[in-house]
This record gives C-alpha cells, sequence and structure tokens, in this order.
C-alpha cells in the first residue's frame, strides 16, 4: 500500500492511495467465508457453496466494498497522523483516478480531492481588549418583575360595580325602534362581555360605573364597528346573521367579575421562589434581583461572544477558502436542495466555518475540554429559561434534570447544546485572558445596542 499527498496550492491538494492484491486479500477472503455461511443456490445446501462458485460469481463485488472500507480506515488514519486540517471529507477525483475493473484487475489506484482549512493566527493575550458589558439590575426592573409575578398568581374576584378591564355577563335582548323588548327578537342568557375591548367610546362609557342587576342600553354594532366577528360571537349568532344586526340591545347585569394580582405576601413569595426562601419583601426583592443578576450574566456573555467573534475574524481578515471543492461537498449534503439554495447560503456558510476553525484554535490554545457534564450543564441552563418565561423559578432540580435529559436526545438539540457548552467556555476562559473594558449598561441600552447590531 502506497499513500501520497500532494498540495495543489495552499487550500486544495491531493490523495492518492494505491493498494495491490496482498492489502485486500485476507479481507476479501474472510469475507467470502463469511458470505458462505448464509448464501443459498440451486444445488447446494446452505452454507456449502463453493468457494471457488461464490468468488465467481460474487467476487468483484465483495473486492469492491472490502476494497472501499479500507480506503475510508487508511484515508482517515493518514490525515489523523500527518495532522493534516482538511475540511470535510475527501472526494473522489473521476479525471484523475484510472479507470477501476474489479473483475480483472488486482492492483487498484485512487485519487481524492482534498480541502485544507486556511492557515491563521486566531490566538489571544492581555494586550487584546474587549468591552464587556455589565447590564444593571435597578429598582424599577425588580418592581416590574414583582408585578409580574403578582399578575400571574392573580385570581378573578366578583364585584359590584363596573370598573375599566372588568368583565361582566349578562342577559341580551334585542330592541325594537320604540325600545321595547323586539318581539321574536335575539336572546342570549350568559352573555359576556369586556366592554373594554369596544371600539366605540361612547358605547364603552355606558358602562362606567354599572352594578349587578342594572340594565344598560346600548348597540352592538356601533360598539364593535360592525364586526361580523365579534357581534357573532357576542349574540351566539353567524357572521352573515350578525351583518344584519343594527338595532339596540337591553343588558343586564349579572354578574361582574374583575381581575385581582396576588398580594406581594409569604404566600406569593414562597410560590416563586420555594417555601422558606424569603420571609420577607425585602429579601424577595433581593432574590429577584439576583436571578435577574445571574440572567442578565448570560446576556453579558452572549454579547461578549458576538463581539469576540468580530474582533477576531476582523483582525484574521479575508480567509482564502477552497470554494470549489466546498461547493461540491455541500451539494452532496444537501442534495434536495437547487443551485439557488448553494448560492444562497454559501457565504453565511463561510462565515460560520471561520467562526467554527477560530473556535477550534481557542479550544487549543486555552485547553477548553468538553465532557458530558458540560452539554447536560448547557441543557439545564436552557431548560431554566425556558420555565423562567412561565414564571416558574422554582422547579426542582429533578424537574430541570429530567427536561434537560430529554432535550439530549434529539439529535439536532444535542448538536446545538455541544456548541453552547464549548462557546461558555472559550468564552468563560477567553475574558480571564484579554483586557476587558468593563461598561455599565441598563437593560433598555443593552437591548437597543443588540438590535442595531442585527438590523
Amino acid at each position: 500500500m502506497n499513500i501520497s499527498f500532494e498540495k495543489v496550492d495552499n487550500v486544495n491538494a491531493l490523495l492518492t492511495l494505491s493498494l495491490v492484491k496482498a492489502d485486500y486479500e485476507e479481507n476479501v477472503n474472510k469475507a467470502l467465508k463469511d458470505f458462505r455461511k448464509k448464501a443459498q443456490m440451486p444445488g447446494f445446501r446452505p452454507g456449502q457453496v463453493p468457494v471457488g462458485l461464490l468468488k465467481k460469481r460474487f467476487g468483484a463485488e465483495i473486492t469492491a466494498e472490502e476494497v472501499n472500507k479500507i480506503l475510508g480506515k487508511e484515508l482517515t488514519q493518514y490525515i489523523r497522523e500527518q495532522k493534516i486540517n482538511v475540511l470535510g471529507e475527501p472526494l473522489p477525483n473521476e479525471e484523475k483516478t484510472p479507470a477501476i475493473d474489479f473483475d480483472s484487475q488486482e492492483e487498484f489506484t485512487f485519487v481524492f480531492d482534498v480541502a485544507l482549512a486556511p492557515e491563521f493566527d486566531a490566538k489571544i493575550s492581555d494586550k487584546d481588549e474587549l468591552d464587556f458589558y455589565d447590564i444593571t439590575v435597578d429598582d424599577a426592573m425588580v418592581d416590574q418583575q414583582v408585578q409580574v409575578y403578582a399578575q400571574r398568581a392573580g385570581q378573578y374576584s366578583k364585584v359590584e360595580s363596573y370598573e375599566d378591564r372588568d368583565m361582566v355577563k349578562g342577559i341580551l335582548a334585542q330592541l325594537g325602534e320604540d325600545g321595547q323588548p323586539l318581539e321574536g327578537g335575539l336572546q342570549k342568557e350568559g352573555a359576556v362581555m369586556l366592554p373594554n375591548y369596544m371600539k366605540n367610546d361612547e358605547e364603552k362609557a355606558k358602562f362606567n360605573g354599572a352594578k349587578v342587576n342594572d340594565v344598560l342600553v346600548f348597540n352592538p354594532a356601533k360598539a364593535y364597528d360592525n364586526s361580523d366577528v365579534e357581534i357573532s360571537s357576542l349574540l351566539g349568532i353567524t357572521k352573515e346573521q350578525a351583518a344584519e344586526v343594527k338595532s339596540d340591545f337591553s343588558y343586564q347585569i349579572t354578574e361582574i367579575t374583575r381581575f385581582v394580582p396576588a398580594e406581594v405576601n409569604q404566600e406569593l413569595f414562597d410560590q416563586i421562589l420555594g417555601e422558606g426562601k424569603a420571609s420577607s419583601e425585602a429579601e424577595f426583592r433581593a432574590n429577584i434581583a439576583e436571578s435577574m443578576q445571574r440572567d442578565f450574566a448570560v446576556d453579558s456573555d452572549y454579547k461578549f461572544t458576538l463581539d469576540l467573534r468580530k474582533y477576531l475574524t476582523d483582525r484574521i481578515g479575508a480567509l482564502q477558502y477552497p470554494e470549489e471543492m466546498l461547493k461540491r461537498i455541500m451539494k452532496l449534503n444537501n442534495k434536495d436542495k437547487d443551485e439557488d439554495y448553494i448560492n444562497r447560503n454559501f457565504q453565511p456558510s463561510l462565515d460560520e466555518l471561520t467562526w467554527h476553525l477560530i473556535k477550534e484554535q481557542l479550544c487549543d490554545q486555552l485547553e477548553v475540554k468538553i465532557q458530558q457534564e458540560d452539554v447536560l450543564e448547557a441543557a439545564k441552563t436552557a431548560t431554566r429559561m425556558q420555565f423562567a418565561q412561565y414564571g416558574m423559578s422554582n422547579v426542582s432540580e429533578d424537574v430541570i434534570t429530567r427536561y434537560a435529559n430529554e432535550m439530549l436526545k434529539n439529535e439536532q438539540q444535542a448538536e446545538g447544546l455541544v456548541t453552547r457548552a464549548v462557546e461558555r467556555k472559550i468564552v468563560e476562559k477567553a475574558k480571564s485572558v484579554v483586557k476587558l473594558q468593563h461598561k455599565q449598561i441598563s437593560m433598555d441600552e443593552f437591548n437597543k445596542m443588540l438590535s442595531a447590531k442585527e438590523a
């Protein structure tokens, strides 16, 4: 067996692998023997077909299969031993590979195109300066979060008089031109309304200060600006019927319901934080502030990741890539996509590839090692953030771990979490190497800065 490596240019190379009979004969003979054990041919008992006959009929096919196995193994081993930094898998060069006939040949030569990673230096040191944005948590933000928690833990209560945003229930009855109930007219018991959502201010105002058992007169068509959908929902009729309804209706209020936020007391503390985590409003607010600061630290690290990426990308400048080869690889990986898709996504793919190569260098320099527990922690962090979106900040660790493990069963999600774990460790170590220029910033300013960057 002979393997040779030839650079075509800085980012393209050829790998040539030549095999003689001795390189694959043993593998082929073993494969034939294994095949004989299950081969069935007319005139022979199972497992008793002569090897010579099998070789005559299936030898070329088996030889091709075993040669391909050797090719894959030897190419991988050679690239690893020679420390060749390749992009993707070597691809057959059909023009330079001699014609192959597994029926008649005993010696084979295969030529492969190899895409080489560009050479650059992305190492960092204390001579590199980057901004780091520390997001501040102020009283107003804590106030707002307390209100959010109180709203989520709130409930509906029955009241006697209507105020803005209350919900009313009552009896609707269609009126005639004389203002009296219309014989055979529309009626509905248990009709529920939110007067605050009426589009006509005059009709909406009729409910101000109204009490249980009061009878009001209003016009649904005016109130909802002739919306067939809203009128039909209110009256329990079709949209076609609703389009014809222009008359006044009486409405006897039977119930008024108001949403009342939860009191900021021990019950709320225990519900949000877990039992015993806070015994006063001051402790409750301190816990909230601490939690927000932890969440903001994740946002700060995310911004630092973006800035580190841009800083290093700009520093190394435009890289030379084997574009033709990479497009071949991209097409093979996206066989169901057309040429337009390849062209449209090629440059973004190169940008991501550049960042990937930079991260590889940083991992080597910073000695970043990813263990399974790092990936699990990334999954748990993602899970906590999901629960937090629904105001669930006191979810037990067992539940978090269970959800995180379920997340890791999804191959696509698992790959994304590995990437997060790598970037998290890179950021963690990079912050201790480069010179950080800490800048205090409000959450509003931070969000505006991110939005401007993404625009």
